[in-house]
């Protein structure tokens, strides 16, 4: 009897290679009670789900995956070195694996460990082992007597169909008998009893070629994943006192110091205390010009001191660091499965039985009802059988969504999911944000007008209510005080007014910093200050005034300049048949004189709750991609079909976005949306080459055209295809440049969030 008590519990299952492997994995887990929410990813071979305990143990779990021929071991063990089926007995292929020393199994292989060669796998024995029977069977026909040759088939038929045989029975006690393994199982069999043990050698043989070519496709992509995590150097050089001393990265802690020496990576996401050196970052964030860093400026893991040494405090541990989450962040993505993926194991489900029946009736009623031979048409029924699984067509859709996962995260597109794919290909308006997505949020104080008094008293006073601000405006006050020497007034009670400003009590008088909006709505817009607001906004500034017990002591003007890409962005967009429009908080004028810089629609003087609503109105009738940064953002990235976070955004929108645009390029919106306009071109492909020779051959089977060796052929075939089809997707440049170079060129330093997130654009309006 249950206790209630339940926690997630994850391990770490080794042998998939695709949807149908995991299916199988969650199937086999999912009967047990107590389990639930059960979330199994291939690429990242994870298995996670909710488990009470009182009903079903741990163990009880492993040993289901196991049954169904998986390995299995809790997260951060040894991961199972079990054989991952379909392999050759092994005291009938005797291989180095099996030869090795005991303590060398001890070791286990690093999580980023690339896949083994081909011909390492316990896959790659079987096809050779199988491939070397077959070619000797074939060979003793040239020297003995045909009946004494065609024992070699059936040894090559039953040494290859053993571990098949054994997963189907595994599968079936799990209660899923309609598996690819059964009907090999059957296939295969049959065909030795009817006397065809030729046709039986080969069929095995052809199944395991194209098990062995879907576990290399799927190895590449992972590769492509954990290619990433092999940017980040295993040790760092640790200051302890005077000295340093070398530790594992994966354990720095926030606060500790670490040397970097030139032409070694930087260990972790840290800013520099001292030193002066050009970081080439392009392994991080695809720039190939290195930048120069100083004392506070950042510097990310991964990334290559090229010339002096540098002394760096870690801002993140080790496990979190910039090229640690995107990585993270890829992995997870696979639990978000596209609708037509859900739709195709849904049918699919209904379609193997089918098959299976209709294959029953080819064998039967020919037979009975018209007198036909029963060795010819229980053949034509086991070849049936095998045109009829639905392989190829399971994995046509997570083959090209993997695929198109990990080309995004080359290039900086990050998606998390299928779902996210499938609503980004339908896209047909795109809602930028302005402050930080369009422009480079880097705003510059242009004009400092007093009406009253002197400009740097005024400054004072506007720094003195910004200070400590995160939101690019209040900063560029503050800098701009900084640079003129001016100290920051001295202020109690500082409070942020949501899309409007800011204000703080000074010399026991509120003070208030903010938009035009604001000063006319506590009457302080009077006189031909107006005239003087309207002139600045129609130059593209933003115009913030500050107030004092509701008068306005003068006026601050600043210009946040469009991104280099902006423009070419827009265009880009156009040419792809979708509408970009700027949603933003700040005045109509410095809106749409910036719009019409870029060539594009506006709504501007926008508070959170009213991006939300133009987000809705935009979503009538057309699908609507959002892309913003900011906390005020997040509103409207989750309202839209699709929310895409800028790389340099806050924690919150890149937590509520579905995608991420890594590297801050505005033209990598048009990317994203080509990218998932390939994969659901290829997903179409797919489906097409799957269903169309499986149609084909369906119907050469019944008629007798075709035999048990093209039955396989067909479905290896539609399988490699499919999988062949989908690796096309891994050399796809969505930015549509060419000379990308690296395996991991295109990740951003903030493809989570800047370490102190900043309040709304909106403060200033």
């Amino acid at each position: 009897m249950s206790d209630g008590a339940t926690e997630q519990r994850e391990w770490r299952v080794t042998g998939m290679d695709c949807g149908a492997c995991a299916a199988k994995v969650r199937g086999a887990v999912e009967r047990l009670p107590g389990v639930a929410n059960v979330d199994v990813a291939p690429m990242a071979e994870r298995l996670r789900l909710t488990l009470d305990e009182g009903q079903t143990s741990p163990e009880a779990v492993e040993k289901a995956v196991r049954g169904v021929g998986f390995g299995i071991a809790p997260k951060g063990a040894k991961p199972e070195g079990r054989p991952r089926g379909f392999v050759l007995p092994e005291d009938l292929l005797p291989t180095t694996e099996t030869m090795a020393a005991p303590e060398a199994e001890d070791a286990p292989p690093p999580e980023d460990a690339l896949t083994p060669a081909w011909h390492q796998t316990s896959r790659g024995r079987l096809v050779i082992g199988t491939g070397a029977l077959l070619a000797a069977a074939w060979a003793s026909r040239l020297i003995l007597p045909a009946e004494i040759a065609q024992w070699g088939f059936v040894l090559a038929t039953l040494i290859g169909l053993l571990p098949v045989a054994q997963r189907a029975v595994a599968m079936a006690r799990a209660r899923m008998p309609f598996t690819i393994e059964m009907l090999m199982t059957i296939a295969a069999g049959g065909a030795l009893v009817i006397g065809e043990p030729e046709e039986a050698a080969l069929v095995v043989f052809l199944f395991a070629v194209g098990e062995l070519l879907e576990g290399v496709s799927a190895g590449k992509a992972r590769d492509s994943i954990r290619a990433l995590s092999r940017l980040v150097p295993k040790t760092a050089r640790l200051e302890v006192g005077q000295q340093t001393r070398e530790v594992p990265a994966d354990r720095l802690q926030v606060g500790q110091v670490v040397r970097v020496r030139p032409g070694d990576r930087v260990p972790c996401d840290g800013e520099v205390i001292e030193g002066t050196s050009s970081v080439d970052e392009s392994p991080v964030t695809g720039e190939s010009v290195p930048g120069l860093k100083e004392p506070g400026d950042r510097v990310f893991a991964g990334s290559i001191n090229a010339e002096a040494l540098l002394r760096v405090q870690v801002i993140r541990e080790g496990g979190d660091n910039t090229i640690a989450r995107i990585v993270r962040l890829v992995e997870e993505a696979e639990s978000a499965r596209a609708p037509t993926e859900r739709l195709i194991d849904r049918f699919s489900r209904v379609y193997m039985p089918a098959v299976v029946g209709a294959a029953a009736l080819v064998a039967v009623v020919p037979p009975l009802l018209f007198g036909m031979a029963w060795g010819e048409w229980i053949y034509r029924a086991l070849a049936l059988l095998l045109i009829g699984c639905p392989c190829a067509l399971v994995i046509s859709v997570p083959a090209s969504i993997t695929s198109a996962l990990s080309t995004g995260a080359r290039n900086g597109l990050l998606m998390k999911g299928g779902a996210v794919i499938e609503e980004a290909a339908r896209v047909t308006r795109v809602a930028f944000d302005k402050t930080g997505t369009l422009t480079n949020g880097r705003p510059c104080v242009t004009d400092l007008s007093a009406l009253a008094g002197r400009d740097d008293e005024l400054l004072a006073l506007a720094a003195g209510v910004e200070s400590g601000a995160s939101h690019p405006l209040g900063q560029a006050i503050c800098a701009e005080a900084a640079r003129r020497g001016i100290g920051a007034a001295a202020v109690t009670g500082g409070r942020a007014l949501p899309g409007k400003g800011a204000e703080a009590v000074i010399d026991g008088v509120s003070v208030c910093v903010g938009s035009p909006r604001l000063a006319k709505e506590r009457s302080a817009l009077t006189g031909d200050l107006g005239v003087r607001v309207a002139a600045l906004e129609a130059e593209g500034k933003t115009v913030v005034l500050v107030l004092r017990e509701n008068v306005a002591l003068g006026l601050i003007a600043l210009r946040d300049e469009p991104r280099d890409d902006a423009a070419e962005a827009v265009a880009q967009l156009r040419a792809l048949g979708i509408s970009p429009v700027m949603l933003t908080g700040d005045n109509p004028r410095t809106a749409q004189a910036i719009a019409d810089g870029l060539g594009m629609a506006c709504r501007s003087e926008l508070m959170p709750e009213d991006k939300v609503a133009a987000i809705r109105d935009l979503a009538r009738g057309t699908r609507v991609m959002m892309i913003g940064d900011g906390i005020n953002d997040a509103p409207a990235l989750a309202a839209a079909h699709v929310g895409v976070a800028m790389g340099s955004g806050t924690d919150v929108a890149l937590e509520t976005a579905d995608a991420a645009i890594l590297r801050n390029r505005v033209t990598d919106a048009a990317a994203t949306i080509r990218l998932a306009r390939a994969t659901m071109r290829n997903i179409r492909q797919n489906i097409a080459i799957a269903l169309g020779l499986k149609a084909v051959f369906l119907v050469t089977t019944v008629l007798g055209i075709t035999g048990l060796w093209i039955a396989v052929l067909a479905d290896t075939g539609a399988t490699v295809l499919v999988t062949m089809n989908a690796l096309r997707l891994l050399f796809l440049r969505p930015s549509g440049l060419s000379g990308v170079s690296g395996p991991a060129q295109g990740h951003a330093p903030d493809v989570v969030g800047r370490v102190h997130p900043r309040p709304a654009e909106g403060s200033h309006g």
